[in-house]
């Protein structure tokens, strides 16, 4: 008698990422980031007396992207 038990496949499920979860932390940490790149970007554009390349927006937008994923893959 064959034990087919031992010989399947390992075939894992895969679960979908936690979207709403990730679009959750990333719209707090977008929000966490946004005062203090406002902050930084007033600065910068009353030292040099030009307006930087990167908006606030686009600084924090970034923040969150590089900060959100670092947070799941933990």
């Amino acid at each position: 008698m064959t034990d087919f038990t031992t010989d399947m496949p390992h075939t894992r499920a895969r679960s979908a990422p936690p979207k709403r979860e990730y679009y959750a932390y990333f719209g707090l940490i977008f929000l966490a980031t946004l005062p203090l790149c406002i902050l930084t970007w007033v600065l910068s554009a009353a030292r040099r007396m030009e307006l930087p390349e990167k908006g606030p927006f686009a600084k924090a937008w970034t923040q969150a992207r590089i900060i959100t994923p670092q947070i799941f893959s933990a």
